[in-house]
């Protein structure tokens, strides 16, 4: 009889206990959230803001003054049938995964300007083809052709991936803010006249441009003032840029860029 009423009163007072809340997902010796990776970024200049849309591998867009502005648009990473028409693109260079004509249709008219490599222009048929070191403006928007190209990075056959002189990076400046599309290059030495931009884009894509020591020692060449981005990194990991970055009060922003 007493171990009956011992019991009861056991179960009566589990029964009636207020319940235990679940730990947070995130609370210590479970799995964290996965952090949402953002798919745009927006840079405030002295002519309004800049919204940098990251749509994968060496596609970027800019958002400007009411006005859209691609590079490299590629179809393999994006529905460009599905997304704004272009007010300017540009073209690094001829590869298939930088000049996709099919990509280019969908966004860009026979009369939306083209700001391209000289061998891209050839190959078109229309465009603003700049060299190394040339200059135009856009749309108001003074755009740079800088060098890029393989220094140690070679093919089979001995020749560089990217050749001197064939193919640009730009340099485009919003209002206060110089934003650096660094193509298809290694740490090159034309860099340091560079240093100083606000935003740099930095490709790392192996075996064809830069290991993440390479892009470590772009980013310490560069300096950029906002933020530096790996971008067509492919299967290279941009923790290694962040770790190798630490420290240097450079600002390494890793999004979903492969």
């Amino acid at each position: 009889m007493l171990l009956e009423t011992v019991l009861t009163l056991a179960l009566v007072l589990t029964l009636s206990a207020p319940a235990v809340a679940a730990a947070p997902a995130d609370a210590p010796g479970t799995a964290p959230k996965a952090t949402p990776i953002p798919t745009q970024d927006t840079i405030e200049t002295s002519a309004g803001p800049l919204t940098l849309r990251f749509i994968g591998h060496g596609s970027l867009a800019f958002a400007f003054a009411g006005k859209t502005i691609y590079v490299d648009p590629y179809g393999k990473v994006g529905d460009y049938a599905a997304m704004p028409k272009a007010d300017l693109v540009l073209i690094t260079h001829e590869h298939g995964d930088h000049l996709d004509p099919a990509a280019l249709a969908a966004v860009a008219g026979p009369d939306t300007p083209l700001v391209v490599s000289e061998v891209v222009r050839e190959k078109l048929g229309r465009g603003t083809a700049l060299k190394n070191g040339e200059t135009t403006e856009v749309l108001g928007i003074p755009i740079a052709a800088v060098p890029a190209y393989n220094i140690k990075h070679k093919r089979d056959t001995g020749e560089h991936f990217h050749p001197k002189g064939r193919g640009n990076g730009y340099v485009l400046t919003f209002g206060d803010v110089r934003v650096y599309v660094a193509g298809d290059t290694e740490d090159i030495p034309e860099m340091a006249a560079l240093a100083g931009v606000d935003v740099a884009f930095v490709p790392m894509n192996l075996p064809y441009t830069m290991t993440p020591e390479m892009a470590a020692a772009a980013g310490l060449t560069l300096q950029p003032k906002k933020a530096l981005y790996p971008y067509h990194y492919g299967e290279t990991d941009p923790a290694r840029l962040v770790e190798l970055l630490a420290g240097s009060g450079i600002e390494v922003r890793v999004r979903d860029l492969r």
